[in-house]
């Protein structure tokens, strides 16, 4: 059975959310096999993602990548992403590779580029 899953990606630069993208794709197998197809991906999926505005906190400011991280140590950081799921018409509990980007670098578990 076919499943959306997505490469998300933090464009973090000078340590501050200046955007999210995302890229999806419909395809089936397990969840393994999934991950791996998404990893590796993650380069070349980057230039073709769709560009989200990054998330702002009630003064209007974008948000720090030290604020995500808080968030992402609670479980809370796929709230963030609501707005992708929904554009991407996904179910609850997504598939999802998260990468940071960060002053231009892609970072992945083999690669910054």
């Amino acid at each position: 059975m076919k499943e959306t899953i997505l490469n998300i990606y933090l464009v973090i630069n000078d340590g501050i959310i200046s955007e999210i993208r995302a890229k999806s794709y419909q395809i089936s197998g397990n969840d393994e096999y999934k991950i791996n197809f998404l990893k590796s991906n993650a380069l070349s999926d980057f230039e073709k993602s769709d560009i989200f505005e990054s998330p702002i906190d009630k003064n209007g400011l974008k948000m720090s990548y030290k604020k995500f991280y808080k968030l992402e140590k609670q479980g809370l950081q796929f709230a963030l992403f609501e707005n992708i799921f929904k554009y991407f018409n996904v179910p609850d509990n997504p598939l999802v590779c998260l990468t940071p980007v960060v002053d231009g670098k892609i970072i992945t578990e083999n690669n910054s580029t």
